[in-house]
């Protein structure tokens, strides 16, 4: 696994794990990378500083992290494993439509087809234009991995 960090076109960066530069890239080109504050699918690598060791012959003074506000990691661990959680839980109930979200949540709130839960992937434009027509549609809180690409 190789952890990159990513930066919206909205300015927001966060972190993303792929098994191989290769992997990030057909994710990216396919738009299955979204900013999990804004949604915004215009991701890019943002830029990193690399972790490069020191010559054997050298000592490195690293100082100590600054102390950041806020509630300790493990609390933090423990609401991501609860929202991860109840995610999973809601969406046993719902099926994965792919990319074809966005006509088939416009279908149902026509009533063309049955009303059903349903979840998938949508472009930022999609969803904004789904929202203008009045369809009820949320964004999760964490990314889903479609079923065709779960190992």
């Amino acid at each position: 696994m190789i952890a990159f960090d990513l930066k919206c076109s909205g300015g927001h960066i966060f972190e993303g794990w792929f098994g191989s530069s290769a992997a990030y890239e057909t994710q990216r080109e396919g738009q299955l990378i979204s900013c999990p504050f804004c949604g915004d699918a215009d991701v890019a690598k943002a830029v990193m500083a690399p972790n490069i060791g020191t010559k054997g012959n050298r000592q490195s003074v690293v100082p100590a992290p600054a102390p950041v506000d806020g509630p300790p990691p493990e609390v933090v661990k423990a609401a991501m494993a609860a929202l991860a959680g109840a995610q999973a839980k809601l969406l046993e109930k719902s099926e994965w439509v792919g990319v074809a979200f966005a006509d088939k949540a416009r279908a149902m709130h026509l009533g063309e087809t049955p009303a059903a839960p349903i979840h998938g992937q949508a472009t930022l434009d999609e969803a904004r234009a789904l929202a203008d027509e009045g369809v009820p549609v949320a964004p999760l809180p964490l990314p889903v991995i479609p079923p065709e690409r779960r190992n």
